[in-house]
């Protein structure tokens, strides 16, 4: 194990932490919001060297959601790796260990909460089959639901702002606890939704027409065919809008160089990949990048 162990300030980091007073003073004060609330949030990309070990645990619930990367974990009962694609949600109070693996280091969203209904939402939700590894399908929603509480905590804690990001909590939480349910909804989906549902959870790959029909039972042509008349695009020109647009977030909440960006999408040409987003977005991936930058900085 390498001795080098830190907490936070890692390259393209995002991080807020919800100052002790204003949790005291507005939020636990405040009727209904009060139940649940975030007092950290963050983002940490490619975060070699990230380690936190709580003896007697956190006040509050921790989720931490692996998007790239690997990392590790130990409770109290066990040791568990994390891979992407993977969650775990951590009680207060309670021993733990999680660190980045050091040869392929985990990209995170992470998220501590806290509240009045804390004990009943962890009884709800019978906590302990969080307190290990699990999988989830890749949504986009997800992310887009993280980016709302942060940059609404981002541009100021202001009653609006913090009433908003709390409220956003519960529908970003119900992405993560309510899988069962969604997957359950999964058999009576239409073949349309149950293949976009498999580009999503296969975005990094390559995938072809008769991959995805094959998957879905059909041949290629009656696939295109019906997939053209329930969405109005084909099947490949949506899996790419759905590539572009998991681009643009990577752009947007990483350092990764626009090679490694494609790499990730399954696009070894890194020219051909910057012509597919230009397509797209009319904007080359250095020129997008540069436009939220500045959004960012006028915020």
């Amino acid at each position: 194990m390498h001795s080098l162990k830190i907490k936070d300030g890692f390259s393209g980091e995002l991080q807020i932490n919800i100052p002790r007073e204003i949790v005291v003073k507005q939020l636990i004060k405040q009727e209904f919001l009060n139940n649940l609330f975030i007092t950290h949030i963050g983002f940490f990309p490619k975060a070699k060297f990230h380690y936190r070990k709580r003896m007697n645990g956190c006040i509050d619930n921790i989720l931490i959601y692996c998007v790239d990367g690997v990392g590790h974990f130990q409770t109290e009962k066990d040791r568990y790796l994390l891979q992407p694609n993977q969650f775990f949600i951590l009680p207060p109070g309670k021993f733990h260990i999680y660190e980045a693996d050091l040869r392929n280091p985990w990209s995170i969203y992470w998220i501590h909460f806290s509240g009045n209904m804390l004990k009943s939402l962890n009884k709800w939700m019978h906590i302990e089959d969080f307190n290990k590894p699990n999988s989830i399908v890749y949504d986009k929603n997800i992310v887009d639901q993280w980016a709302d509480m942060y940059y609404s905590l981002e541009s100021g804690l202001t009653k609006n702002n913090l009433a908003y990001a709390n409220l956003c909590l519960y529908r970003f939480l119900s992405f993560f606890l309510c899988q069962h349910n969604k997957n359950t909804s999964v058999i009576s989906e239409s073949p349309i939704s149950k293949s976009i549902t498999y580009m999503k959870s296969n975005i990094h790959q390559l995938l072809s027409v008769k991959d995805i029909a094959t998957e879905m039972n059909y041949s290629s042509s009656h696939f295109t065919c019906l997939f053209k008349k329930t969405t109005g695009i084909s099947p490949i020109n949506y899996f790419i809008k759905l590539k572009i647009h998991y681009a643009c977030q990577l752009i947007n909440q990483t350092d990764l160089r626009i090679s490694e960006v494609g790499n990730k999408l399954g696009y070894d040409d890194s020219f051909y990949f910057s012509r597919l987003f230009k397509k797209i977005t009319d904007k080359s991936p250095k020129d997008y990048r540069k436009s939220f930058s500045k959004v960012n900085q006028s915020d």
